[in-house]
This record gives structure tokens, sequence and C-alpha cells, in this order.
């Protein structure tokens, strides 16, 4: 589906107009024609490919989908695949934008994502002196914005992990415990997912030979290359906190079951002295312990009673009760 078709010129906007123009804007010097689609079809991007002579292997990718993020150049094209991670309640939802950028040309095609780039539109409006560089300038505005969508769900991963660690000393279920830690540890691996391949793909825009649609902005694509890096260090030191979390809490489950061995020592200990004055003597003589005493049985008793006393006086002492 066609979202927007808009024309520039020396970083201003010059009109918004029908696919059916787009040839004829192409072929002018110094305008550039900047594309959104959503959900296309794959008529749609065939169309596409025929209007911008886009790399068949680039449209190929974005026909089927689910790329690994990734930034590949072909000629003069540079194409750009990024995942886009939204929250929806507790869940991540991952949809994908794919940027087709030439020298007088921005092709992107949202695919599975609810998120648009609306503002992204307007920021690049508002700032001319920038958007004279052209549609590498498209090229950062859209991966900057990306990008930085990604630091308010790492946020609600970092909440979400406090929220259980305070679980976990509050005497909680260990098993929901764990399932809550690998639920997060689930959520951090798809955010890596999301920006550590991406890390290595914009370095290749501001160092070295960088692609032509890319020159005079290597400080810009550098900006969009430190926020991912702080992310992915915080995705790492989370992750780091996600294992030690789990080998506390695996901790903290043995230490309960050492207690409850424990205490169950300690009353079979409490237990075993009666039942073995019992066992010794028997409970079905008359005048016992020594058969013929007539006190033997009330002294009986009060042994199973002291030595009961003095163990449990013990193990409470020690802890074990």
């Amino acid at each position: 589906m066609l979202v927007n078709c808009v024309v520039y010129q020396e970083g201003k906007k010059l009109a918004d107009i029908q696919q059916s123009e787009i040839h004829d804007y192409l072929a002018k010097p110094g305008c550039f024609v900047w594309v959104a689609l959503r959900d296309t079809t794959d008529a749609e991007l065939e169309e596409m490919r025929h209007e911008f002579d886009l790399h068949e292997l680039s449209v190929e990718d974005a026909r089927s989908g689910h790329q690994r993020p990734k930034i590949e150049e072909y000629g003069s094209e540079v194409f750009a695949v990024l995942h886009m991670v939204e929250l929806k309640g507790e869940e991540l939802h991952v949809g994908e934008v794919d940027i087709f950028t030439g020298p007088n040309y921005v092709l992107s095609v949202r695919n599975r994502t609810e998120q648009s780039f609306l503002g992204v539109r307007a920021r690049c409006e508002r700032e001319p002196e920038l958007l004279r560089h052209g549609s590498g300038y498209v090229l950062y505005a859209l991966m900057d914005s990306v990008v930085d969508r990604y630091f308010p769900v790492l946020d609600a991963i970092e909440t979400e992990l406090e929220a259980i660690e305070d679980r976990i000393f509050a005497n909680t279920s260990p098993r929901a415990n764990i399932e809550a830690l690998y639920y997060v540890k689930q959520k951090i691996a798809t955010l890596k997912h999301a920006t550590g391949s991406l890390m290595d793909s914009v370095g290749k825009l501001y160092g070295g030979r960088v692609p032509m649609v890319c020159h005079g902005l290597g400080e810009y694509f550098r900006d969009v290359y430190d926020h991912l890096v702080r992310l992915n260090q915080s995705l790492d030191s989370l992750r780091d906190t996600v294992s030690t979390a789990l080998q506390v809490n695996l901790a903290l489950i043995t230490i309960s079951e050492t207690e409850v061995t424990k205490r169950l020592a300690a009353w079979a200990a409490l237990l075993a002295v009666p039942t073995f004055i019992a066992s010794l003597y028997g409970m079905n003589f008359a005048n016992i312990p020594e058969l013929k005493w007539e006190y033997g049985y009330f002294m009986a008793l009060a042994l199973m009673a002291g030595f009961d006393l003095y163990l449990w006086y013990r193990f409470r002492k020690s802890g074990w009760l």
C-alpha cells in the first residue's frame, strides 16, 4: 500500500506526486523522490523495481521478508534491512523495514509494524540545510528513528528484570521466578538480534570507503553507531544480570531445600528417642522398665519427654527448628 510519495529539491519539499509521475522527477537534476510503502504486495515491489531500477537481489530480500538486519551495497544503491521492535503489552512484536536508497530516490517499505515514519518526514522537512544532502540524509533519519525506538524497549526490559529481582528475595514461587527470567532472557535475545548485526553494518557508512549517497554524513552515521554500541553494551549487561539472577534463584532453592532437610532431620531425632525407649522396654508390660518397679512406666515417659525437650532446645538454638 502506498503511504505517500513526495519529491524534494535543494532540501525543500517540492510536491506530493502520484506514482505515475515518479519517473519524470527522477530525470530532473537536484531532485530526489521519497516513496513510503506499507505491507507491500509482490506486484507493488515489482513496479518499484522497474521504476527505480532496483537490484533484483535486494527486491528479493524485501519480498521474502524475515531478513537479518543488514546494510548492503549494489552499485549506487544502498539496501538496508532493520527490525522494528515494538512493545505490545508485555510482548515484543518484531516488524521489518526495508530501505532502498539511491542518488535520487529513497524507498521505505514497512512490513508487520504499526509504527510509521511521519515524524521522520516532518523532521527532515524542518531541516532543509541537512536535507540538501539528499537521499543519504533521509537514510540516516530513518535509521536513527528506528534505533532510537529500541531504547524504550530496553528500559521496559530493565524495569521488568528489576521487578523479578525484588520477587526473588520476597519468598515468591521459585519456579515462577525462573520462568519470568527466561522470558526476559528471550526478550533480550530478540533485541540483541536487532542491534548486534546492524552495528557492524552501520560502521561501513562512515569509515573507509563509504557509499556515494552517504558522502558528507559520516558524523551522523557515527552517531547512530554510538547509539547501537550503547544498546549492545546495555543488553550484554542485562544478559549477565539475568544469568546471575538465575544462579541466585537456584542457590536460594538449594538453601530452602537444605533448611527443609535440617528440619526433617531434627524432627526425626525427636521421634527417635521415644521410639528407641518404647521399643527397648515395650509398653505392654505392667510395672516397667525393670519389670517389678512400680514407677517404671512413669519413669520411661519422663525419660522420653526429658530427652526430647533437651534435643528440641539444642536444635532450636542451632537454627534447625
